[in-house]
């Protein structure tokens, strides 16, 4: 009889744990947002960077042997955004230096001295877009080569990044149309006058970039 009871309340207890699990599905599909992949189905407008979905980082060789992993932490864009017609799109970001993150704060400080990025006189780099043009032929794909001028460490360089259009939907949470962004691109820092410890400290620079965009 013992035996049976207990039997009685595992079953029980298996159940319940059962109909949590199904309940919780329940909400998570719930809150799964519906995402239009297609670039030609997304929403055009002016869009603004959701600084708390937004990574910048920066990547850079150390001694031959491997890469050094940074970011930055306080950055803005606002990106023009137009499926239909994406000569007509531009972007537009700031970055904050001092925002510097390497997990090393004695680092960060000296990589804000005049040596280095010499955030007291150069607080900001900016990135403007010029043109955008296709990366592929193909008029639905998603990818598309931003080429702008980079303003750092008080020089001004034609860059390009090379960016990608994640989906879009309304989001629950902020109660806007969000699209999902990512870009990469490289820059050689000696062209911004940032010539120490080179080739110690690699010349070349891969910045990325992941970011959802919030429409106005």
């Amino acid at each position: 009889m013992q035996t049976t009871h207990k039997s009685n309340r595992q079953n029980r207890h298996l159940f319940g744990i059962l109909f949590i699990l199904i309940s919780l599905s329940g909400c998570i599909s719930w809150v799964t947002p519906s995402v239009t992949p297609e670039l030609t189905q997304l929403q055009p407008g002016e869009f603004t960077l959701d600084p708390n979905h937004a990574a910048l980082i920066f990547k850079i060789a150390h001694l031959g042997l491997s890469t050094y992993v940074g970011r930055f932490n306080q950055f803005d864009a606002q990106l023009r955004f137009d499926p239909n017609n994406m000569q007509a799109a531009s972007l537009e970001a700031s970055v904050q230096i001092s925002s510097i993150d390497v997990n090393n704060e004695k680092l960060e400080t000296t990589l804000q001295n005049s040596t280095w990025f010499d955030s007291k006189k150069f607080p900001q780099a900016l990135f403007k877009s010029q043109k955008v043009t296709p990366i592929n032929s193909a008029s639905s794909d998603n990818q598309f080569a931003f080429e702008g001028l980079l303003t750092l460490h008080g020089v001004t360089k034609p860059v390009t990044f090379s960016a990608t259009f994640h989906g879009g939907t309304d989001n629950w949470m902020t109660g806007k149309y969000t699209l999902g962004f990512s870009a990469v691109g490289t820059i050689k820092r000696s062209d911004f006058d940032m010539s120490s410890y080179i080739p110690i400290v690699g010349d070349e620079i891969t910045l990325e970039i992941y970011a959802e965009f919030l429409k106005q």
